[in-house]
């Protein structure tokens, strides 16, 4: 059930930072830069160990994926026992998901990666924030936008969106 409202909310906080921004350039109006190959020889030997079943066929990988690889065994690395105790635990529930489940998250992560650094942090606000309220408070909010109608969904977007400008004017700029 948790995982479930979890993945729900995910979605859900996705979809309202995203109608807005999905068709925007990237904030520099270029595209991004075609990834590098990764050396085998420039990862630590740690992270050759870790990723050893890939040694046979690393040249043949996608920059991308060779890159992906290193920054995913760095940080698998770094973490503590409980935090890949929990890492496990997530990647597990992540391939117990349906295939159209998974795909679905993967296109909303895309949409999230592809949003301005400001509407990034709006979204993992607005998740921190849902993470703090009570079940009770949690459910109601799942059942309100379960059960509005797109007009509905649509409106409460704006609003929220209005709240979150209205609070970023009355911030003390950054130094």
């Amino acid at each position: 059930m948790m995982m479930g409202l979890r993945t729900l909310l995910l979605a859900l906080l996705l979809v309202a930072a995203v109608p807005a921004f999905a068709q925007q350039p990237p904030a520099n109006g270029r595209s991004a830069a075609p990834a590098t190959a990764t050396e085998w020889s420039s990862l630590s030997p740690d992270q050759q160990k870790l990723l050893d079943r890939y040694r046979d066929n690393w040249n043949t990988l996608p920059p991308e994926r060779q890159q992906a690889l290193a920054r995913g065994s760095q940080r698998w690395l770094s973490m503590s026992p409980q935090q890949r105790d929990g890492a496990k635990e997530r990647f597990q529930r992540w391939r117990d998901l349906p295939p159209e489940n998974r795909r679905a998250l993967r296109d909303r992560w895309q949409q999230f990666k592809a949003l301005p650094p400001d509407q990034q942090d709006a979204v993992r606000d607005n998740f921190r924030k849902f993470k703090r309220l009570t079940p009770k408070q949690r459910k109601r909010v799942q059942e309100r936008w379960q059960n509005a109608t797109p007009e509905q969904r649509q409106r409460l977007l704006e609003r929220a969106r209005e709240r979150r400008l209205q609070r970023q004017e009355h911030r003390p700029a950054r130094p």
